[in-house]
């Protein structure tokens, strides 16, 4: 297992490298597999198909946060906050592939890629789930449907703000997702009392 693993992060980082070079597009599995000196077959057996290999990276993304969830000062935030850090979590691992993330969507929301699109609707709330978990989310059934809502919104206005964003370190980025979760923690309060982003850090412990 750990030395599949391990090829697969290969496989992985050389696709980002070589896409890099060019775009996503024109990327080519056989270019992978000379690259790494391996067979298509033995991508086949980790990867069904390119996207497939995008995926795994918006998994590392995932991944980004739940480490980022067991350091000690993160139980010391505020749920927003927490929401706050896993998003700019997320963002950051995938910071260094901008363009080639920007060339992924891009690919997938070509008309002929309608199951790569409802495999992105799976995807976003998949990860908004994990954002949720890593935050402490008690909620359940309405409360819980209104959570996801309102965090997958700042989300996914937060990622298409990140793809353009050119300032520094994403700064701009930064001040944009501080501004949206305190609009989305004081409608919460209202309408969502129960809500992650409306507890303190000792009402979350």
């Amino acid at each position: 297992m750990a030395k599949s693993t391990k090829l697969a992060d290969k496989i992985l980082d050389k696709a980002l490298e070589l896409a890099a070079e060019r775009s996503w597009e024109e990327l080519r599995l056989q270019e992978v597999a000379a690259a790494l000196d391996i067979s298509l077959d033995d991508i086949r057996q980790l990867y069904r198909q390119k996207d497939d290999i995008a995926e795994a990276l918006f998994d590392r993304a995932d991944q980004s946060v739940l480490i980022a969830a067991k350091l000690s000062e993160f139980s010391q935030l505020s749920g927003r906050d927490r929401i706050r850090k896993a998003i700019l979590t997320w963002l950051r691992t995938l910071a260094p592939y901008r363009p080639t993330v920007i060339d992924i969507f891009k690919y997938k929301l070509e008309p002929g890629h309608l199951h790569f699109q409802i495999l992105g609707v799976l995807r976003v709330s998949r990860t908004v789930q994990w954002f949720l978990e890593a935050a402490g989310s008690k909620t359940a059934h309405l409360s819980r449907i209104m959570e996801e809502i309102g965090t997958t919104g700042v989300y996914l206005t937060t990622l298409a703000y990140w793809l353009t964003d050119q300032s520094t370190e994403c700064g701009k980025t930064n001040d944009f997702i501080d501004k949206l979760l305190q609009k989305s923690e004081s409608l919460a309060v209202w309408v969502n009392p129960d809500s992650v982003i409306t507890k303190s850090a000792d009402q979350l412990e």
